[in-house]
């Protein structure tokens, strides 16, 4: 839900950039997880929190200088599942697309989305081409109902309006 971007202030305040679709968001959740790929994930309290300068800012409990605080940097914020509200009916978590199968009209794979961006406009899911292509790439499929025409979170599938050819022609 973000990450740990560095430290804000000599007091040990932390700042994040939010994956989030409002900058406040995280603040909705006391309990945060940190941690990433080199860091074992870690429960932690949100001492305080505020929204500072188009960006969120936080302090964690220990945390009362600036050395302490550039420890976090880097981490990845998560919050427990548990926590989210669930999600009405065609709309979905960006966690929940990742690691989904790409297939399109035709039953041809297009490949895994890997992550997913915002452009302003719509969201975009960021598609690794399959293994078996020679010329594997990215491929970006927008996340609209013109292209995006089934979710099936149980079989792990997307279904797109999408040619293959589309892909090889980037």
């Amino acid at each position: 839900m973000g990450r740990v971007i560095g430290a804000q202030g000599i007091l040990g305040w932390v700042k994040i950039k939010t994956y989030t679709e409002s900058v406040d968001s995280l603040a909705d959740y006391p309990i945060w997880w940190l941690g990433d790929e080199q860091h074992p994930w870690s429960e932690i309290t949100v001492e305080a929190f505020a929204v500072h300068s188009k960006g969120l800012v936080a302090k964690f409990p220990g945390s009362n200088d600036r050395t302490a605080a550039e420890k976090y940097q880097g981490l990845l914020v998560a919050v427990p599942r548990s926590s989210l509200p669930p999600q009405p009916e065609d709309e979905y978590y960006w966690s929940d697309l990742i690691g989904l199968t790409v297939v399109n009209l035709a039953g041809e794979c297009l490949g895994v989305v890997d992550n997913l961006m915002d452009t302003g406009a719509n969201q975009v899911l960021c598609v690794l081409e399959d293994l078996s292509k020679k010329n594997r790439g990215e491929l970006l499929i927008p996340f609209i109902a013109s292209a995006i025409k089934q979710v099936n979170l149980t079989e792990k599938v997307i279904r797109v309006d999408w040619s293959a050819d589309w892909a090889a022609k980037r």
